[in-house]
């Protein structure tokens, strides 16, 4: 009893929400990364992890006083990034290691800013703009790296409007850039028809801007950000236009949470998924997760923070978010955790998992543990996405 008190004193809460100021200056290029460090609590006490597992016995955890391993495939043992700076240093060598490996369809997908709030429930416009600034910060640390000439694609006209005036100093600042939008590739008479209605309620007038960032060499990494569910069979069609052979990146677009929509009434068709989204590897990854637990002793309800996370080309690894906010690894695989094993595995090494077979077990699992798109494995045209 007193170590489950003790337990529920440390977890940590969530990520505190910060407003990004909504104003008509242009933004700072990259000043956001200063100003979006990650909040810490401080606490005396720990929390004993036990022993790391692993999945199908491929891979194994390092231990917490280790010195860092050298070899990025090692993957880590305790992830704490101090700043946004960092993560987007991780997110832009995750990248260049998969380029270097000959990966052609990506996935970047971190939380965008310091707060447990979804973009689908929070402010749309400070999500909108943390994810330009983010992808922009990516493509200059990548730079660093490799060459790269980097296409920045806006689900419409309008947004890259919007983007192109709000950020222009931010686009300026790194070299080769070039912006696109999903209405660059050419439609049929009918969707041309909506457009046309949809660029005049919007009143999309001569984009001042227009022309700006361009360049005589075709790009060689094409960024697709902000998009939504039905956006994506757009993404789709200007991937076979323009980006067959040339490497794509889906930024941010939380797929986890777009994938729920497909099949439903007005969304594109789950087949979407099968054969276009299951190609896209994951390279940099953090999807963090809140539980809560109920026992029969004081304090009755135990409230657990934890992540999937993945950063190429290392392993999938569950993560458990300590008192002090980092991220200390629980177990690891080879292969993609589903959301329900994830939660198996945070519930396992805090001794909270009921006997296997039980009917306690089955009353808090239910009879479906996965979703349609962990599950349908047979009809993936590719498993990518998984690995």
């Amino acid at each position: 009893m007193a170590m489950l008190m003790a337990f529920s004193c440390l977890v940590y809460k969530s990520f505190h929400f910060l407003h990004l100021s909504q104003s008509n200056h242009l933004h700072p290029p990259f000043a956001f990364l200063q100003s979006f460090s990650l909040p810490t609590l401080h606490s005396n006490s720990s929390i004993s992890l036990g022993t790391p597992t692993l999945k199908n016995a491929q891979i194994q955890c390092s231990k917490k006083d280790a010195p860092p391993a050298l070899d990025p495939k090692a993957g880590v043992s305790v992830y704490k990034p101090k700043s946004y700076e960092v993560l987007v240093t991780d997110a832009a060598n995750s990248v260049a290691y998969a380029l270097d490996d000959g990966k052609t369809r990506l996935e970047i997908d971190f939380p965008p800013l310091p707060s447990n709030i979804s973009s689908y429930k929070g402010s749309s416009d400070e999500f909108i703009d943390a994810n330009i600034q983010l992808a922009l910060a990516v493509v200059k640390k990548l730079k660093e790296r490799r060459e790269t000439r980097a296409c920045i694609v806006f689900p419409d006209k309008p947004e890259k409007r919007r983007a192109s005036e709000l950020f222009k100093a931010a686009f300026d600042s790194v070299d080769g850039i070039t912006i696109g939008s999903l209405d660059d590739v050419p439609s049929g008479p009918v969707t041309s028809f909506f457009r046309s209605i949809r660029d005049t309620l919007d009143f999309d007038f001569e984009d001042e801007n227009e022309g700006r960032w361009q360049s005589t060499e075709p790009p060689s990494l094409y960024i697709f950000i902000n998009c939504s569910t039905r956006e994506l069979a757009a993404v789709e069609k200007y991937v076979e236009k323009f980006a067959m052979s040339t490497p794509a990146l889906l930024f941010n677009l939380e797929l986890d949470t777009l994938r729920s929509d497909l099949g439903l009434l007005g969304f594109p068709p789950k087949d979407l998924h099968y054969r276009f989204l299951s190609q896209f590897i994951p390279v940099f990854y953090i999807r963090t997760r809140e539980y809560s637990k109920t026992i029969a002793v004081a304090p009755f309800v135990v409230n657990y923070n934890g992540a999937l996370f993945r950063q190429y080309p290392g392993p999938w690894q569950v993560m458990l978010k300590q008192a002090d906010g980092s991220f200390a690894c629980v177990a690891e695989s080879a292969t993609r955790f589903t959301l329900g094993e994830t939660k198996e595995e945070l519930l396992r090494v805090l001794g909270l998992q009921e006997e296997e077979g039980s009917s306690l077990e089955f009353l808090r699992r239910g009879y479906k543990i996965t979703t349609w798109w962990e599950e349908d494995v047979d009809m993936e045209l590719s498993s990518a996405w998984r690995s």
